[in-house]
């Protein structure tokens, strides 16, 4: 694989290939298509790195997400674009004619195989990075799969962190890249027409190309530091961490409406009236803190339900899977290994009613799926699988 290759190729917005070695980061944006911050964030970062010949350590990549959905300023066209990411649908795309496929599927095809020469081309550590808006208010947040690796990079910023979106949604983009073992975290600017979501997501792109290494903070410290009080001063960092503890799914025949006036991380408490679905009210089941109200045409997440993480069960979980506490898992009764895939415990559900879905957390694992009346728990640390 040739840097060459990379020339003309249109999922780019841009790419640099450094000269020496170093780390390579790959910046995800427009993977909904009503979601383009990210993209005017990336193509402005392009022009200055240009402009003032700022030196690049290792490999950067912009890439964009769904381009069709992005010229008709549409979530997507046929399909989410960032619920089909498996590596059974990769396989059968393969296999399938381009004809044959729907909108999503080729632009998806199209971002796999670019990931692939990445992959291929890139020696360094590898970061992948996805930029995205809310179409609620909401101060600049970070979400990650609760892998220690993912926490020491989101560690970096000053942000809240949401910990176990992708078990909740099926086939995110970054889920699929970190099953193969690799550091992948989605950032949250703000709302989506909202101009500061632009400057946000500079600000997120050159902390995260300093505190990788691919580019000297000294470089562009004026124009960071400048950048980097804009973020600090649109969140808050009383409480770090938060973990999602219930989803309200909108089906197809379905006709939701959000309750205007919520922000995100809004407190709310148990029976409070939040939206109405075919005229029925929808009152929370759960007190907490309200998470990415949904506020626009397209969508099938109508809100989500968070909490506070406790600092003593972050701290226990890092101990637990450093000593490789796992291990007892797959001793207790009703819990075996999956004899295809290490990294997946079959757990008998009349077992994990004795056993909360916390203590799979605790030891890093989460829900993946409710197979042959089993629950399947995936490992989130790993180390780097070959990619498909």
């Amino acid at each position: 694989m040739h840097k060459d290759s990379f020339k003309n190729n249109k999922r780019l917005i841009g790419y640099f290939t450094g000269k020496s070695k170093g780390p390579a980061v790959i910046i995800f944006s427009g993977i909904h298509g009503n979601e383009d911050a990210g993209v005017k964030a990336s193509k402005n970062i392009i022009k200055k790195i240009k402009k003032d010949k700022i030196s690049i350590k290792g490999n950067l990549f912009f890439v964009y997400g769904n381009s069709k959905a992005l010229k008709l300023k549409k979530r997507y066209v046929d399909t989410d674009l960032n619920r089909i990411w498996s590596s059974e649908h990769i396989l059968k795309l393969k296999e399938t004619p381009e004809a044959e496929m729907i909108s999503e599927e080729r632009e998806q095809i199209e971002i796999y195989l670019l990931i692939k020469n990445i992959i291929e081309y890139c020696k360094g550590k590898f970061y992948f990075i996805d930029l995205h808006t809310t179409s609620s208010k909401t101060f600049p947040f970070i979400t990650i799969s609760d892998s220690l690796n993912n926490r020491k990079f989101s560690s970096a910023f000053p942000l809240p962190t949401v910990l176990g979106i992708e078990e909740y949604l099926p086939g995110p983009l970054l889920t699929f890249m970190n099953e193969f073992g690799y550091i992948a975290l989605g950032f949250e600017a703000g709302q989506h027409k909202d101009t500061e979501s632009v400057r946000n997501c500079e600000s997120f792109i050159w902390k995260s190309l300093i505190h990788t290494g691919c580019v000297k903070k000294k470089e562009v410290n004026d124009y960071q530091k400048e950048l980097d009080q804009l973020l600090k001063s649109k969140c808050t960092n009383k409480y770090r961490f938060f973990q999602i503890i219930f989803r309200y799914e909108i089906r197809p025949e379905e006709n939701f409406k959000m309750l205007a006036g919520f922000e995100n991380f809004d407190k709310i408490i148990q029976d409070q009236l939040l939206a109405e679905n075919n005229g029925v009210e929808v009152r929370a089941v759960k007190s907490g803190r309200i998470f990415m109200p949904l506020y626009q045409s397209q969508g099938d997440d109508g809100f989500f339900i968070i909490r506070r993480v406790s600092k003593f069960w972050i701290n226990a979980s890092i101990v637990a899977r450093r000593l490789h506490a796992h291990n007892f898992l797959r001793i207790l009764p009703g819990v075996k290994k999956d004899p295809g895939n290490k990294y997946i415990l079959i757990v008998d559900p009349k077992t994990a009613k004795f056993m909360a879905k916390q203590i799979f957390h605790l030891f890093g694992y989460r829900q993946q799926v409710l197979k042959d009346n089993k629950l399947h728990f995936i490992k989130r640390d790993r180390k780097i699988l070959p990619f498909p």
